[in-house]
């Protein structure tokens, strides 16, 4: 990962969505983007240039720039109609990102799309969010990293946070996986946590 002064930036070219630049480097703000604070707090595997990753809740496709600008290539999954056009327009301007409008929890639609990949990342606001992890756990790697950006008040707006993240710790687990952190992303975004794991 490349940073300027300590700044989180990423290496493609600018005006996708009014992103500040820094020597040549788009700025990746850790308020924007919850990969970017996971980063930020320290957490996580560094994307690589031979990586490909599938990305869940491509949303209007904000992160996914930055992750275009690291990896080979990103296979990004979006259900909403209004967002999807946002995120082909990134896919324009960024030829190794391939936009799929598809349902996260419905994997076997784009199965036929989507290659073994090295990184899942998840960004999805549902109740069953580890349940939509495993689901799509055949997509990775075995020496693959899947990172669940876990949005606490979605699995459930009444319960503590923490016992969200502890619950979904152990569902993810109880899977297959071996969670190697779970770090909240406090101050840059609240009840969320990121979730990161490798394969048993």
């Amino acid at each position: 990962m490349i940073r300027i002064d300590g700044v989180l930036v990423s290496p493609g070219e600018g005006g996708v969505y009014g992103e500040r630049m820094l020597q040549g480097y788009r700025v990746w703000d850790p308020r924007r983007s919850k990969l970017a604070a996971m980063y930020a707090k320290g957490e996580g595997r560094d994307l690589e240039p031979w990586m490909r990753i599938l990305y869940l809740g491509a949303a209007n496709g904000t992160t996914v720039s930055h992750v275009a600008d690291y990896a080979a290539c990103v296979y990004a999954v979006e259900f909403a109609p209004r967002p999807m056009q946002d995120l082909i327009e990134v896919a324009r301007r960024r030829t190794n990102v391939v936009p799929i409008m598809a349902d996260a929890t419905r994997p076997a639609e784009y199965a036929p799309l989507v290659e073994a990949v090295d990184m899942v990342i998840q960004d999805v606001a549902q109740p069953d969010q580890a349940g939509i992890a495993l689901a799509n756990l055949p997509f990775l790697k075995p020496d693959g990293v899947y990172i669940l950006m876990l949005k606490a008040r979605s699995v459930d707006v009444r319960a503590d946070p923490e016992t969200v993240i502890a619950t979904t710790v152990r569902a993810l687990e109880a899977g297959g996986l071996i969670v190697q952190a779970a770090t909240r992303l406090e101050p840059f975004h609240r009840d969320h946590a990121a979730i990161v794991c490798t394969r048993q």
